[in-house]
């Protein structure tokens, strides 16, 4: 059995020229880490619950927690880290899919 593992983040971006490079640094990092976007940035509507509309929701699969941990850890990735530094906030986690 195979358990892919999701990366989910909220962004909050108030510089979007430090954006735009963050997501073309990002992207490349994705995709070298085996990873493909399921939601970038889509609109959402709050059906239930307390939530605070996100501005912007992210959700990258990879083909397991470890992958989308090597792909967060990566220099790749840490390098767009650093370019995102003071340009958003943002709220990052990895969660298991389930096994299939």
């Amino acid at each position: 059995m195979s358990q892919k593992g999701y990366i989910v983040a909220e962004v909050k971006a108030h510089d979007l020229e430090a954006m735009a490079q963050y997501r073309a640094l990002s992207t490349a990092a994705v995709q070298q880490y085996g990873g493909r976007f399921i939601v970038r940035g889509g609109a959402s509507e709050i059906l239930e619950g307390k939530w605070s509309p996100p501005e912007r929701m992210v959700v990258v699969e990879f083909d397991s927690v470890e992958q989308a941990k090597r792909f967060y850890d990566s220099p790749e990735y840490q390098a767009a880290r650093k370019v995102r530094e003071n340009a958003a906030q943002m709220n990052m986690l990895v969660i298991a899919g389930v096994e299939s």
